[in-house]
């Protein structure tokens, strides 16, 4: 039990038993939560997979999504009737009224919570008439609620007190903030960043205009999700794996200010919300969070707050509304549980279940005791499978020709119904890695076999001008095997002293008997050789 868990890979620790890992080693299907979760989880676990591709490694993703008659507020449910494109069409006054209705809400909430907080707090009645004038409902309303681990970054908006009280004061152009949060019981750090908040909206001078509430709680999620005009996410890119409050208020007409993370990296579309700048190369924590900080407060400050301010002779900012319209017609159908259980169906449930009936088979599990059985002896004779030779001869001088590929693999105790060869090729990059490589398997050769060695052969296209690579590799290969890299077994081109198998995959910094094809000399193919 505890070696299904061992990180037994490079840069892992043995030592350590990993619940990840014993979970995809005994997964057959494996996703993240979002499309760019998916992207992190595979290069964070390809280590599992040594030898492919980091886009080979068998970790797709479903995007989460939200249960819309939990969260939509009974306004927006009466604009829609369950169809987005009439929410979309409705008249601007209308949309406007229903998003002055819910801010007003929140308004209404917002102060009886931070009455009751403050009573907690030991303060009297007497002290607390000043939060009759918290907030305004006409005023643009941010919320942002969140557990309170430190990547979520609860206070990066406390990076220039300065320049946040500059925003949430401005006589022309206001804004106010509505902050909930909790942190884990055992969590220090967390706790600190809650009293960092507290502390700065308990000054007299900011505290009409941002309002933090403890014990974030399903009620005060409802009322914030729906009465923010916009909703705040800023994670340190790339660690929120999805995130759905933003999903919550954009099908309330609620419009995003996020970092491009989770959900929002895939979805944005710059016409739904707004990009908060992330410094993804900036080594320095500090420094990061005091350029994404800066930047947040300049996109509050010079493009959400004047187009939420922008009136038409009606009182209606007709180019947020734009905004609000186009959250619907591109976010509403997308992030709801609907569309997510759809695609986990589809992708994955049903592909399991066929999976699982063929291994049932027709007498007693017989086909999963024979792949079991199978799997046994692959890994045991894999350490006899090597590429002894390779080579190539292109056919013509100009693209539309075929490179002809043809390798000698010895098998050991294996045979060729066990594996498969394949040429994975494609345009180099300058370190002779290939990009986006395609794969072609080659055919053995019945007459080409003795003592183990085993002749293939087979064709690539040579149709795209410009530097051309490629390199072999066998690979075990079964009906029942879910992707060819479930194993975790591959074998190139034997390495020169001092490199390892590992070395070899495409994405590394090695790459053995990479053959690079010149547009002005297409059959002069470079000798095979393995190098930096």
């Amino acid at each position: 039990m505890l070696a299904l868990g061992a990180e037994t890979y490079p840069g892992g620790d043995p030592e350590v038993f990993n619940m990840a890992v014993m979970g995809m080693r005994l997964a057959q299907r494996v996703n993240g939560v979002s499309l760019l979760h998916g992207q992190v989880s595979r290069e964070m676990f390809a280590g599992l997979w040594p030898g492919f591709d980091t886009r080979e490694v068998p970790i797709g993703s479903v995007t989460n999504g939200v249960h819309t008659p939990t969260w939509v507020a009974p306004e927006i449910a009466a604009l829609s009737g369950g169809d987005w494109d009439r929410a979309a069409g409705a008249a601007a006054g209308e949309l406007w009224a229903v998003r002055h209705a819910l801010r007003a809400r929140l308004v209404a909430q917002t102060r009886s919570r931070l009455r009751a907080s403050w009573r907690q707090r030991g303060a009297s009645g007497a002290e607390l008439t000043w939060i009759d004038g918290v907030l305004d409902e006409d005023v643009l309303t941010i919320g942002f609620a969140r557990r309170v681990p430190s990547y979520k970054r609860l206070t990066l908006m406390l990076t220039d007190p300065a320049a946040l009280a500059g925003l949430l004061n401005d006589p022309a152009r206001p804004v106010q903030i509505v902050v909930a949060g909790k942190a884990h019981p055992a969590d220090e750090g967390g706790k600190g960043l809650i009293q960092q908040m507290v502390q700065f909206s308990d000054d007299p001078g900011v505290r009409r205009r941002i309002v933090f509430l403890p014990d974030y709680d399903m009620a005060m999620a409802h009322a914030l999700v729906q009465g923010c005009d916009v909703w705040l996410n800023n994670p340190l890119r790339p660690l929120e794996a999805c995130g759905t409050s933003g999903m919550k208020a954009a099908l309330n007409g609620g419009l995003n200010v996020s970092v491009r993370d989770g959900w929002w990296d895939e979805w944005y579309d710059g016409g739904n919300g707004w990009e908060i700048p992330s410094a993804d190369g900036v080594a320095d924590p500090a420094r990061r969070d005091a350029l994404e900080a800066t930047a947040l407060y300049e996109l509050l400050g010079k493009s959400v707050a004047p187009l939420f301010y922008d009136r038409d002779a009606d009182g209606v900012p007709q180019g947020w509304v734009e905004r609000i319209r186009h959250t619907f017609r591109s976010l509403g159908p997308k992030v709801q549980a609907e569309r997510m259980v759809r695609e986990y169906v589809t992708a994955l449930y049903l592909p399991a279940a066929a999976a699982s009936r063929k291994l049932a088979g027709a007498d007693g599990f017989g086909p999963a005791r024979e792949l079991a059985a199978w799997k046994q002896h692959v890994l045991r004779a894999w350490p006899q499978v090597r590429v002894e030779h390779v080579e190539a001869e292109a056919a013509g001088q100009a693209p539309g020709s075929v490179l002809t590929v043809r390798v000698l693999a010895a098998l050991g105790e294996l045979t060729s119904d066990d594996i498969a060869v394949e040429v994975a090729y494609g345009r180099p990059d300058d370190a002779d890695q290939i990009i986006s490589p395609a794969y072609a398997t080659l055919t053995p050769d019945p007459a080409g076999m003795a003592g183990g060695v085993v002749r293939y052969s087979g064709q690539v296209p040579l149709d795209q001008p410009g530097p051309f690579g490629y390199t072999v590799r066998v690979l075990p290969d079964h009906p029942l095997l879910d992707s060819r890299a479930e194993l975790g077994l591959v074998t190139y081109p034997q390495a020169p002293a001092g490199m390892t198998n590992g070395d070899l995959r495409l994405s590394g910094a090695y790459q053995c008997r990479m053959n690079r094809l010149r547009p002005s000399s297409w059959s002069a193919v470079r000798e095979p050789a393995c190098g930096r």
